[in-house]
């Protein structure tokens, strides 16, 4: 057995992805060596890129976008030159029409259709008016903010597809952190005003126009950030899979890792960083855990991932960077156009190479498929929905990947909580990064758990469990240090002399956040905007299929009752400009009065919340007049 001791490698870092890489780099700014130990034979982890006979693929698209300044800082550090500057196109397919994404007003009425359309804006007013007490699970929490119609639309296949379960079988946490602040509100705000941002000017990411992206595909990043590692000797080590982890008395002792060979290496270091699956890293542990914290890790779940690469004959195929597939009659979930992220992706610019994604489970039978019929069948649903000919395919890969995404079904929030416990007992080992947290995390969340854990190392002080579910980084976009005593809420505390959290500021902290939860839901804000949309809709449209029904219907008198309304709507009349013309006015009418009904409404709720607030704040305070 192959011995590395302390003085060699101060901080044993498991997996050479972004996480990994990223502690490494910080490590390195302070004059601190590590060495990386990665099972595969290349870096990146799930953000390498695969070359096949010169073309060039992602597992998935990884956009290099963050609001953090510091990621973006290192992104042109690690990599100042071949870093482009992307348009982004991107649109949904479902039942034969080609959606925009983000949502273009008269795209989506094309799609969808006037009676739909109609039908959607009557599903939101409800969802608004008469929500769900409760959001616990993925299908809540999006009919809340879209409604049933637009969730059973654009939401309810694709998210099926993905996660291989129903949509009330996933935790309401996937919506809340990967769909974020975009509401059906701000989808309509930037189909009619397109900046990409919400309302308080932030930037949406599922919305953002352009990307930055490396110009041989985001292993080419990482490429460059290990061989700047190497440089200032922290190197990474190919074919090394940690197996078995030995601990004694709350530190980790070393690690012991083997190669294709099965020959085993001893590493030892006084800090360790695991970018491993948690159930791995778990499972891993010499002496193993108690039994309910190797139950907890048996109980995580990773949805595995398998791409199908067609080489395509033709120099333009689509205009997208990627397509999602929401039509049901297909398994296909996305596809990829890699020769729009980058032209240098491809080797022949008179070809294409499409990436065809399916999202799988390793049991199910499909991804034991040989990859001739893979192909296969990637070819049939490719052109069953229309982007190509079969005849236009010269060849093909297929390249499997487990474990690609941690799975937030509504059980992993108990076996999580338990792991996490545990591992807290841990005084030289993080654990970091999408697999490493057991979080679907993007790749600057992944990067900025790797810099936290090296200045961890370094003295400071972070939770790494607070990264992306901290309000300071939706909105503001700084790299803070911040204590998360909840660890899915970044609560606010004071601190005692030495830096500690004080715990009567945090148990008072908490207790104000949650009473504000509780009448931030019972007294649920409309939106005006959308609101007011909605109603316009409903009237204009109303009013103008009324008057079709009446004009096609003819008679000796054409809809006299109806006329009536020209005294309040001017030039509308039961003809056919007459109700074009209605339309118009009836739909700005109704937007106004929509709009004007959600204030008021709104108002009304928030004055009554916070007579509400007063009555508690008197009870909880009898006395308060004797503290003055």
């Amino acid at each position: 057995m192959n011995k590395i001791t302390k003085n060699s490698s101060p901080t044993i870092i498991i997996g050479a992805g972004p996480a990994g890489l990223t502690a490494g780099y910080e490590l390195a700014k302070f004059g601190k060596n590590a060495v990386i130990l990665e099972a595969d034979k290349t870096v990146g982890g799930i953000s390498r890129t695969v070359n096949y006979q010169g073309y060039r693929f992602d597992i998935g698209g990884h956009r290099f976008f963050s609001k953090v300044p510091y990621i973006n800082e290192l992104w042109n550090e690690i990599m100042p030159d071949d870093f482009l500057l992307r348009p982004r196109l991107s649109r949904i397919h479902y039942k034969g029409h080609f959606f925009d994404y983000p949502l273009k007003i008269t795209n989506a009425l094309q799609g969808l259709g006037l009676a739909e359309a109609l039908l959607v804006c009557f599903s939101y007013s409800k969802a608004k008016l008469l929500p769900n007490s409760t959001e616990d699970n993925f299908e809540q929490w999006i009919v809340n903010r879209f409604g049933r119609r637009l969730y059973r639309i654009f939401f309810k296949t694709y998210t099926e597809k993905v996660w291989g379960m129903p949509c009330h079988a996933i935790s309401a946490d996937w919506a809340a952190q990967r769909i974020k602040n975009l509401s059906l509100r701000e989808a309509l705000t930037n189909a009619i005003f397109p900046n990409g941002k919400d309302r308080s000017g932030a930037v949406v990411t599922s919305l953002i126009e352009q990307f930055h992206y490396p110009r041989l595909g985001p292993g080419m990043m990482w490429q460059c950030c290990k061989d700047a590692l190497t440089e200032k000797r922290s190197p990474t080590i190919y074919g090394e899979r940690v197996d078995r982890i030995r601990h004694t008395n709350g530190r980790v002792d070393c690690v012991y890792s083997r190669n294709q060979a099965r020959q085993e290496t001893q590493y030892e270091g006084p800090h360790y960083v695991s970018t491993m699956s948690l159930k791995e890293l778990i499972w891993g542990l010499d002496p193993p855990p108690p039994d309910e914290v190797v139950q907890a890790a048996k109980n995580l779940r990773y949805r595995d991932y398998l791409m199908v690469v067609l080489i395509v004959g033709r120099e333009q195929v689509f205009p997208d960077n990627w397509i999602y597939v929401h039509t049901p009659e297909v398994k296909l979930g996305r596809v990829q156009n890699y020769k729009n992220w980058s032209p240098d992706m491809v080797p022949d610019s008179s070809k294409t190479a499409l990436g065809l994604e399916y999202f799988l489970w390793e049991q199910d039978e499909e991804w034991r498929w040989p990859d001739e019929r893979l192909i296969a069948t990637g070819i049939r649903e490719c052109a069953q929905i229309g982007l190509i000919q079969p005849g236009d395919v010269e060849d093909g890969t297929v390249v499997r990947m487990k474990n690609a995404y941690p799975v937030y079904d509504l059980n992993y929030h108990t076996s999580l909580e338990i792991i996490r416990q545990y591992l807290a007992g841990f005084s030289n080992l993080q654990t970091v990064g999408r697999n490493g947290l057991h979080r679907y995390n993007n790749q600057d969340h992944s990067m900025m758990t790797g810099v936290y854990a090296a200045r961890n190392i370094m003295g400071e002080s972070h939770d790494l469990w607070s990264v992306n579910t901290e309000k300071e980084y939706h909105e503001n976009g700084t790299l803070q240090s911040a204590v998360n005593s909840g660890g899915d809420r970044l609560v606010p505390v004071g601190r005692y002399a030495d830096g500690s959290p004080s715990a009567t500021s945090t148990a008072e902290s908490a207790d104000a956040i949650g009473q504000q939860k509780i009448i931030e839901e019972a007294f649920a804000m409309l939106d005006p905007l959308a609101f007011g949309f909605a109603v316009g809709v409903v009237c204009g449209f109303g009013l103008f299929l009324a008057g079709i029904v009446l004009l096609v219907r003819g008679g000796g008198t054409v809809g006299p009752t109806l006329s009536l309304l020209g005294h309040f709507l001017p030039g509308f009349a039961a003809s056919w400009p007459g109700i074009i013309i209605g339309l118009v006015e009836a739909g700005a009418g109704g937007f106004v009065l929509g709009n004007m009904a959600a204030r008021l409404r709104n108002w009304l709720m928030f004055a009554y919340s916070n007579v509400l607030r007063h009555r508690a704040e008197a009870e909880e305070n009898p006395d308060i007049l004797d503290k003055i």
